[in-house]
């Protein structure tokens, strides 16, 4: 029976010549950077946005909207390109690659791809499709929920239902405070030019606001 310490040494040595295995195996002369451009084949122009993945590894990147890319891998790995409407293509590092720099065009050829088969059918009588027209609910796209969403009178309302956030919140205080201090120490001028305020007098003396009530 082997020592708990004896075997926690047994697992390290091994940990340690797996990982001395690896990196022989993939040195730091092994590490290349691609930079390239993807382009179509027939009219050089470029594709945007296409995948470029290291084969058989959880690793790529995205070509920008110009078809260009630039990733970090290995000499001889499998660089996989796919782009919707193209053809996918594969392009294998070569090991004998001087420096660790490596520049190359990818061409890829459209592709046809089917979409799912849609049915268009007629109703069968005038009478169901005036009904249909009428009642039948027609959920909203993306485009129309957007409409609604960005329309001027619905952000209005929701401008003024909205509480104020804390930046609005400091900046009526501030204000506030502002308009206390040119008053500070005598006493405010009374309102009496204000023709609202007389407007508000006067339907106060129609209440009644001011008769002297007994009890």
């Amino acid at each position: 029976m082997l020592s708990m310490n004896r075997l926690r040494h047994i697992c390290w040595l091994v940990l340690l010549l797996l990982s001395t295995g690896a990196f022989a195996q993939h040195g730091a002369a092994d590490v290349v950077q691609i930079n390239g451009v993807i382009i179509t084949a027939d009219s050089l122009r470029a594709v945007p946005y296409a995948t470029v993945l290291v084969k058989n590894q959880n690793r790529g990147v995205e070509a920008s909207n110009l078809g260009v890319f630039t990733l970090v891998c290995y000499k001889g790995d499998t660089l996989q390109f796919s782009e919707v409407g193209f053809r996918p293509k594969e392009f294998v590092i070569s090991k004998n690659i001087q420096g660790e720099y490596f520049s190359m065009i990818q061409l890829m050829t459209q592709d046809t791809f089917y979409l799912q088969e849609t049915i268009i059918r007629a109703l069968p009588s005038r009478e169901e499709f005036d009904y249909a027209f009428r009642h039948w609910h027609v959920a909203s796209d993306q485009y129309d929920i957007a409409r609604r969403n960005t329309n001027r009178y619905t952000l209005r309302a929701i401008a003024y239902t909205l509480p104020h956030d804390g930046r609005e919140s400091q900046a009526m205080y501030q204000s506030q405070q502002a308009r206390d201090a040119v008053y500070y120490g005598q006493q405010k001028p009374m309102n009496i030019l204000n023709p609202l305020a007389w407007a508000e007098f006067f339907q106060a003396w129609k209440r009644g606001d001011f008769r002297n009530h007994s009890y």
